[in-house]
């Protein structure tokens, strides 16, 4: 028997969005789950934009502050897509609400505000999914499959690269994102974060690690009016950009492999260059982002010149099947939201967490503190 689940989603700019979109297709491509989300409620403080949303997606309700939600009875699940100063009060005010929540990351401007929203859906069991939506990537899965299984060996290093250049054009805004209070730290929080959980994903845990951190567009003009997303902003009162715009960083492995990771959202002529190369002792696997249903795969035992076969993926890696027959047929970033919200939902129907949890989001937020530290110190730091 299938079940009604009222979900709200407090934030809407294009996270927003996406996981209410999300929201919409799972029962599509996941139809053996035994919930099915209701659209009830969504949040936003700029003037109409909630309005629109309702009018769009079918929203049942709106309102301008999120404490409306926390005290609906109608409202079993939210997503917190606002800000990222806002994370932490609106998480652990679901949590206590007994509202499961699926959060984007950072979680938090901290690894503390993590911490605390995490202790908070422990206390008040509930579950709680973290956006960390690049492991959820077929050819990842399959990666990762491979790694375990010693198919490349022994894994020794591994390089993992998140350029963009969202925040390249120097009339960008100067929106919350760049703010040291209400944004956090910057590239760190939005890209590295990502980076971080990819790694550990793969290779396990990160023990220790060194980087160094800069700004490179040191001054903004602030919006006039209201924002979202990326928007330029000409002609309003300059000010100083706060966190930072490009991260490069050492890592060391519990298993003892090393790793470097490498962050940027102003590099121009890059567009969403994510992804990573695996080396071990008898092979390799290499994923570009842009390239998503891809997967280089070099093993045997060669060794030198050993070369790489393209994998192309299929019904067999990860969540594919839920998507597509046939291998080679493409999936898109939106899709892996919607796995996204399957392992969310799931985790409410089971009662176990599946997917990525809030204790990956604090593992990967002492991960950014630690890189803030060194970047400030020039010092390895241990986690």
């Amino acid at each position: 028997m299938v079940s009604a689940l009222g979900v709200a989603v407090v934030g809407f700019g294009w996270m927003g969005r996406v996981h209410t979109q999300a929201y919409a297709r799972v029962p599509h491509h996941f139809p053996q789950l035994p919930v099915r989300p209701e659209l009830v409620t969504v949040v936003e403080d700029v003037p109409g934009r909630a309005e629109e949303a309702a009018e769009r997606f079918g929203f049942a309700t709106t309102a301008r502050d999120w404490r409306e939600v926390a005290a609906d009875p109608r409202v079993h699940a939210v997503s917190i897509t606002a800000p990222n100063f806002l994370h932490r009060e609106i998480g652990v005010a679901m949590a206590e609400a007994g509202k499961h929540i699926w959060i984007e990351k950072p979680v938090g401007l901290t690894a503390a505000d993590a911490r605390a929203v995490a202790d908070a859906v422990a206390k008040a069991g509930v579950q709680g999914t973290v956006g960390f939506n690049y492991r959820n990537a077929p050819a990842v899965a399959y990666a990762r499959e491979l790694i375990a299984a010693g198919e490349i060996g022994t894994v020794t290093h591994v390089r993992v690269r998140l350029f963009s250049d969202y925040a390249a054009h120097p009339e960008g805004a100067l929106t919350w994102r760049y703010e040291r209070e209400r944004g956090g730290s910057g590239v760190l929080g939005d890209l590295a974060s990502h980076g971080v959980d990819l790694a550990r994903f793969l290779l396990g845990d990160i023990t220790a690690l060194t980087a160094d951190t800069a700004i490179f567009v040191p001054e903004r003009a602030r919006p006039t009016g209201a924002t979202a997303g990326h928007t330029r902003a000409t002609g309003g009162e300059p000010g100083p950009v706060e966190n930072e715009d490009y991260v490069n960083c050492l890592l060391r492995f519990a298993s003892g492999a090393r790793g470097v990771l490498e962050a940027s959202r102003v590099a121009v002529g890059e567009q969403n260059n994510y992804g990573f190369e695996v080396h071990g002792t008898k092979g390799a696997v290499l994923w570009d982002f842009r390239r998503m249903g891809e997967l280089g795969v070099s093993r045997g035992t060669a060794y030198q010149d050993q070369s790489v076969s393209t994998v192309f993926v299929g019904p067999g890696h990860g969540a594919y099947a839920a998507f597509q027959p046939g291998s080679a047929n493409a999936m898109g970033y939106d899709d892996l939201k919607v796995i996204e919200a399957h392992h969310f939902l799931r985790s409410i129907a089971e009662g176990t967490p599946h997917g990525a949890t809030l204790a990956d989001a604090v593992h990967s937020a002492t991960a950014l503190d630690a890189m803030s530290r060194s970047a400030e110190s020039g010092a390895w730091v241990s986690l």
